[in-house]
């Protein structure tokens, strides 16, 4: 089933950000906020949201800056914006959020996010961990380190080389192009999103899906993942606010699902005690796509009856 509503919200950074609200069926428990990845929108979570909305959930989703029918001065398509990207990002997220609160006074706000969106929904918890019930960040990526810095002097000498913020042209062969190369039986350039290749086609057809992002773009997201690789980050955060991580053991994004358990370990050593962390076995990097879809969802939704109990 599609969302119930699309309307445009004004946020202060000057984007018109595309939302989507899929309502409860029955009595409302809660509301999830939907962060999507890169190179995609919220729409593709309509699935999901559908799962949810017949537990109880309301959902709202929106396009993030560059992507989907969001519209901004500064963000065409592949592009945060001309400057202060992620901080741009982050601020669009914040009025969604405020959004819920106006709409929905007193319910719990459930914070999700997917790759990208998981790196958006971690840095705006770190930002904001008074207003949020609980936060799930799947299939993210926290540990760049040195590879991180590398990726950063390229994205440098890209910047200085073409003289304009334009596609980047290595990091998508050191990324995308790389890893779905060594997934067996390789066919598309996405087969390492998916197992399930009706999911992978939907994506390569969907014209708002698949482009190459910005230099400014890959470095707002490094930006994104050293402050949450960062532990100061975290000393503002309520020990018990409950985490759900969840990664894919043949997931390339994420080592494996080694990234996931990297956070997780860190969470734990910093005190962070309501934390779950699940790496699904033989799962891609889209769990909500994938051919184990529906064991996923049913585990988050088991989760977020312990956390609302």
């Amino acid at each position: 089933m599609p969302f119930d509503d699309q309307s445009t919200l004004a946020s202060p950074t000057g984007a018109a950000l595309n939302l989507y609200v899929r309502r409860a069926e029955g009595k409302l428990r809660a509301v999830v906020q939907i962060n999507h990845g890169l190179a995609e929108h919220a729409a593709r979570y309509a699935r999901f949201a559908d799962f949810l909305s017949r537990r109880g959930y309301h959902v709202y989703a929106h396009d993030h800056r560059g992507h989907g029918f969001t519209r901004a001065p500064d963000a065409p398509q592949g592009r945060f914006g001309e400057r202060d990207g992620g901080a741009k990002v982050l601020a669009d997220v914040a009025v969604v959020h405020e959004l819920i609160a106006k709409n929905h006074a007193g319910v719990p706000v459930i914070v999700f996010g997917h790759s990208m969106g998981g790196l958006i929904a971690l840095n705006f918890v770190l930002r904001h961990s008074g207003r949020v019930h609980a936060a799930a960040v799947w299939n993210a990526n926290f540990t760049a380190g040195v590879s991180g810095r590398l990726a950063l002097a390229i994205l440098a000498w890209e910047r200085f080389r073409l003289g304009s913020d334009v596609p980047s042209r290595i990091l998508p062969k050191l990324t995308f192009q790389a890893w779905s190369k060594v997934m067996p039986g390789h066919r598309t350039p996405f087969d390492w999103l998916s197992r399930d290749p009706v999911e992978v086609d939907r994506y390569v057809a969907d014209p708002l899906c698949g482009w190459d992002a910005s230099v400014s773009l890959w470095r707002d997201l490094f930006g994104l993942i050293f402050n949450g690789a960062d532990d100061a980050s975290f000393s503002e955060v309520r020990k018990a606010l409950p985490f759900h991580l969840v990664g894919g053991a043949k997931d390339p994004a994420t080592n494996g699902g080694k990234a996931v358990e990297h956070l997780a370990r860190r969470m734990r050593r910093l005190g962070f005690s309501n934390l779950v962390s699940t790496v699904y076995p033989e799962t891609r990097h889209e769990s909500l796509n994938e051919v184990n879809r529906d064991t996923v969802m049913a585990d988050f939704a088991m989760w977020l009856d312990k956390v609302l109990n």
